[in-house]
């Protein structure tokens, strides 16, 4: 039997503090995690590295987040991987309500604690394998 390939997570966010910080703390927490500050970037990363979970902002300077998400889904190789949006133009209060309405996806408001990013990660694909 093969080994399980290491589930890998993209994180597409303008703001490189968030990419960096997230990024370290998947990493030390066992993903193989890719960054892009730009949704052309992140595009182009998801298609070549086609990883387990792809966490996107939903402003980018150059394409809309949800106009990334239109484009992975309707592409055969990228339409299954779950994407949890990121974003700062819903409060906590509206998290509950506006999360069905974004492609089928979950959406998290910022700021937002890496252990909650983590719960919802653990949610779509599980524990990192080694």
């Amino acid at each position: 039997m093969a080994p399980e390939k290491k589930k890998s997570i993209l994180i597409v966010d303008d703001e490189k503090d968030v990419v960096d910080s997230l990024s370290g703390f998947l990493k030390r927490t066992g993903y193989e995690v890719y960054g892009a500050l730009t949704g052309r970037e992140g595009l182009k990363i998801a298609r070549e590295k086609l990883p387990s979970l792809i966490i996107l902002d939903l402003m980018l300077p150059d394409i809309d987040g949800s106009d990334v998400a239109v484009q992975l889904l309707n592409n055969p190789t990228t339409k299954e991987i779950p994407i949890i949006f990121l974003t700062a133009i819903i409060t906590k209060d509206e998290q509950e309500i506006s999360g069905e309405f974004v492609a089928n996806r979950c959406i998290v408001a910022k700021p937002c604690s890496s252990e909650e990013i983590l719960s919802l990660i653990k949610n779509y694909i599980g524990y990192p394998t080694t």
